[in-house]
């Protein structure tokens, strides 16, 4: 007689990751927060250009000779880099994101988010000491495949991999859920560039300007926060619901489904495009504004923002370090609009529904992105840093609430991997956006334009983008029946739900403990807080 023992599922596996009856989901959005404020730091990476132009000169940034090659310039070691090279990593990050979230949205669904967080890790946090390696030996190749590439793919696996999880769980709020893990990867800067700015000068000496070290403690303790964000994850079974909800009454015309629609059908249908085409154009307005942001106000007020009526090229060299201080206390005001916007906007969402509140982007954003050159020649901050801040708030609202859209429009089985492929739509924005505004601007300033007027024209433009993007939206109609997943097809990523054994370990009760849960919020929300401090800090002088 033989007998035959079913092989345990591994660690890292999804049926390893199903919570106990008990399991409290208030545990899962520190988790997520964990992971997004790490990789968040991605908006904050500016912070090493100007050190990092100057690794050889230390003091004095080295020019290579004007007919060194681009291929020789990679891996050139006696003189600095350009900040237009480095600036490339910045691109990369975003394109990598867009790509890898389309390409492994798919295995992420099976593998779960468990493994996706800690493959999100080692990409993020390696890339880092690949970079490291690579200013220690000065290969630029290196940084670019480092923190560019490698680092491009963890951000795109980190940034799903706790949407469709955090939307299993809080069914009854899908937009706030949602919200609060991708707020932190707004508010990964924050925290981000003011630690490498002090790490950057205790590790600076005579001979080395303190990068390589920074990248290698910052993989430290990024590695720490990412990996006890993604062992902290958990997945509810299937027919879990939180206690005492109900599902709301679905008809054929609501804009909420109770069915699930799979990944490659889903990519298919007019509303995926439709939802797509909503979210490029709305990233592409904002993401050109938050690229412009400083100089704008700084050229639109010129001499107005120290009390002198003089245009911004009449101000001499002291003149221009007072308003530029002025103008990094306005780029930290739009970080924080960026944040409250993401957890604000997406939690009003559940109330508003998806398609309203795009709608309010859209329409509120025409009327603000047109009125800025006028409130600009009011000749005050006050009502031109308002606007800027509710349109920022929007870009990074937009992000927040898109998750919770597919899910109303596609279900909750494989939203996860449907909201990877739609991040190409941010992938595609992010090289339209500032490129649109980059090249606006120089063709006005090369037809004679004033500095103060070259932006009126650019913010007209982006004006008529949400205008397409408003029509877009309203376009969205619920999914067709005959897209719908039929019900044979769910066990293929419903079967470790089937296995409440797994879950019921004496690891996954103790995490009841409201102490623990307390501590894991601490983790996140300590460092967060700090970050808002510091930048609320350095705004003060632009409300002064």
């Amino acid at each position: 007689m033989s007998i035959s023992i079913a092989a345990e599922p591994g660690f890292f596996s999804r049926e390893r990751t199903i919570a106990a009856p008990t399991f409290n989901r208030w545990l899962v959005p520190p988790a997520a927060l964990a992971i997004h404020l790490c990789i968040g730091m991605a908006y904050g990476f500016s912070v090493f250009w100007l050190p990092l132009s100057r690794a050889v000169g230390i003091t004095q940034p080295v020019a290579c000779p004007a007919e060194m090659g681009f291929l020789a310039g990679l891996v050139a070691t006696g003189c600095d880099w350009k900040i237009s090279q480095l600036g490339w990593m910045y691109t990369l990050f975003f394109v990598l994101l867009g790509c890898s979230a389309a390409v492994w949205g798919g295995w992420l669904e099976r593998a779960g988010p468990r493994k996706a967080g800690l493959v999100s890790a080692v990409c993020w946090c390696g890339g880092l000491l690949i970079s490291a390696l690579g200013v220690y030996l000065h290969q630029l190749w290196m940084l670019w495949l480092g923190s560019g590439v490698i680092g491009g793919i963890g951000l795109g696996l980190g940034y799903i991999s706790p949407v469709s999880t955090l939307i299993k769980w809080f069914p009854d709020r899908r937009g706030m859920a949602t919200g609060m893990a991708i707020m932190g990867f707004g508010g990964g800067a924050m925290i981000g560039a003011p630690l490498a700015d002090w790490l950057m000068r205790q590790f600076a000496t005579p001979t080395s300007v303190g990068v390589w070290q920074t990248f290698v403690a910052m993989a430290a303790i990024y590695a720490v926060f990412m990996v006890a964000g993604a062992l902290g994850y958990r997945v509810p079974r299937d027919s879990w619901k939180p206690a005492g909800w109900t599902p709301p009454a679905t008809s054929k015309s609501a804009m909420v489904s109770s069915k699930n629609v799979d990944l490659d059908v889903a990519s298919r249908t007019p509303q995926f495009w439709l939802i797509w085409a909503a979210l490029c154009l709305n990233v592409s307005a904002g993401i050109g504004v938050i690229g412009m942001a400083s100089p704008m106000l700084q050229e639109m007020f010129g001499g107005r923002l120290i009390g002198l009526d003089i245009p911004f090229g009449q101000l001499d060299a002291a003149q221009k370090a007072q308003i530029a201080a002025i103008a990094a206390g306005f780029t930290g005001l739009l970080s924080l609009c960026n944040i409250g916007g993401r957890f604000l906007w997406a939690t009003s969402s559940d109330r508003l529904g998806r398609k309203l509140t795009f709608a309010i982007f859209f329409l509120l954003g025409i009327v603000l992105y047109a009125a800025v050159p006028t409130l600009a020649g009011l000749g005050t901050t006050l009502f031109f840093v308002l606007a800027m801040g509710v349109i920022i708030s929007m870009y990074g609202g937009g992000f927040a609430t898109v998750p919770a859209y597919l899910a109303d429009m596609f279900g909750t089985k494989m939203v996860g991997a449907i909201h990877g492929r739609l991040l190409t739509a941010w992938a595609t924005a992010g090289i339209l956006g500032p490129v649109l505004v980059n090249y606006l601007r120089e063709y006005q300033l090369a037809a004679g334009l004033p500095n103060a007027q070259a932006y009126n024209q650019t913010m007209y433009i982006l004006a008529g983008l949400l205008v397409l993007g408003l029509i877009c939206n309203l376009l969205v109609r619920p999914v067709a029946a005959r897209h719908h997943m039929a019900d044979e097809k769910a066990p293929v990523l419903a079967r470790a739900e089937a296995q409440p054994s797994l879950a019921a370990t004496p690891t996954a009760e103790r995490t009841t403990a409201p102490a623990l849960v307390g501590l894991a919020w601490a983790a996140v929300g300590v460092p967060l807080a700090a970050g808002v401090l510091i930048t609320l800090q350095k705004a003060a002088i632009l409300l002064h």
